[in-house]
């Protein structure tokens, strides 16, 4: 893609924060962005419930070559922090990263060439996990914490914001998180699920990669299976409000349930095979969960440092 001066695209990337020191290496790996056909606007949304994160989007951005706009965003639900960012949000794309990964230098050219070449509304990138040395081996040797798109009958049907990047048009543009999925996940999925039923294409962008650290509190058995229970129950939910006859759909996911359960035991011996079974397992219980349309557990945020007697405003300086 060869573009003017005058014909520049604009994108502004978004990056929700909550109560993370690490948003500085997401921010240093942003300032190396190699990007010079493009104009970037960074836009941080802080969820927290007191402006925490300021500070330090204020020294960064100093020295920043890049605007930053600073979004006080509080409520601890991340659906808050997302649509601060959208209604902010005014370029001819949008990207998501979030703040515990880094990007690497071409990450923002590949996604935009991606999109131009392609003429795609949606465009995902990979994100590839970096475990410590003490990770378990089943765990490295499995990648079990990386993120790629999902093809299902040939094409992208939903998304994510850990590494995307819209074109953002008016179908975009009206469409906003579900606040109700924002203390316990999913509400990227439920996004971009009806941005694809708004006829929105996706595609991939394999070489826009982000790279993120998985901190000891992850790499754990428990947490991936708790992670994939509630995909299945955004799954589930899915199909419930499609309105899919709800009898065929429990009885496919019992009996993925049962096939999983067996491949689990049958693949004992193999380390990485048998967890990863256990984990499609569970996946597809929660779909059973969602189905039957129960509540999904709140695993964002933490309890909050002042309570409001009232909902927050959301405020928004820019830092130069």
């Amino acid at each position: 893609m060869t573009l003017s001066h005058n014909e520049k695209l604009r994108i502004d990337i978004c990056v929700c924060t909550f109560r993370r020191p690490f948003l500085a290496e997401t921010l240093k790996s942003i300032s190396n962005l190699n990007c010079g056909e493009l104009a970037i606007r960074v836009i941080v949304a802080d969820n927290d419930f007191v402006p925490s994160a300021a500070p330090m989007v204020e020294l960064i951005g100093r020295g920043f070559p890049f605007p930053i706009v600073y979004l006080h965003a509080p409520e601890t639900n991340i659906s808050v922090a997302r649509n601060a960012c959208a209604d902010a949000a005014d370029a001819d794309f949008i990207a998501f990263v979030d703040d515990d990964e880094t990007v690497e230098a071409d990450w923002l050219r590949e996604l935009v060439d991606a999109a131009v070449f392609a003429g795609a509304d949606v465009v995902l990138g990979p994100v590839h996990a970096e475990y410590a040395a003490e990770a378990p081996s089943w765990m490295r040797d499995g990648d079990f914490h990386s993120t790629r798109p999902v093809l299902v009958g040939g094409e992208i049907r939903t998304g994510y914001t850990c590494n995307v990047l819209m074109r953002w048009t008016e179908a975009a543009r009206s469409q906003r998180f579900n606040l109700a999925l924002g203390r316990s996940g999913g509400e990227d999925t439920e996004f971009f699920y009806r941005l694809h039923d708004l006829g929105l294409r996706f595609i991939e962008a394999p070489a826009a990669i982000v790279r993120e650290p998985v901190p000891p509190s992850r790499a754990t058995l428990g947490w991936l299976l708790r992670r994939r229970f509630r995909s299945g129950q955004t799954h589930g939910a899915r199909l419930l409000a499609l309105g899919e006859p709800l009898a065929p759909a429990l009885v496919l996911a019992s009996a993925k349930v049962a096939y999983c359960i067996a491949a689990t035991v049958v693949t004992l011996p193999w380390p990485v095979r048998w967890r990863g079974n256990l984990l499609r397992a569970t996946l597809h219980l929660g779909a059973l969960s969602g189905l039957a349309g129960s509540r999904q557990a709140e695993l964002y945020g933490d309890a909050p440092v002042a309570t409001p007697h009232s909902v927050p405003a959301i405020t928004a300086a820019p830092i130069n």
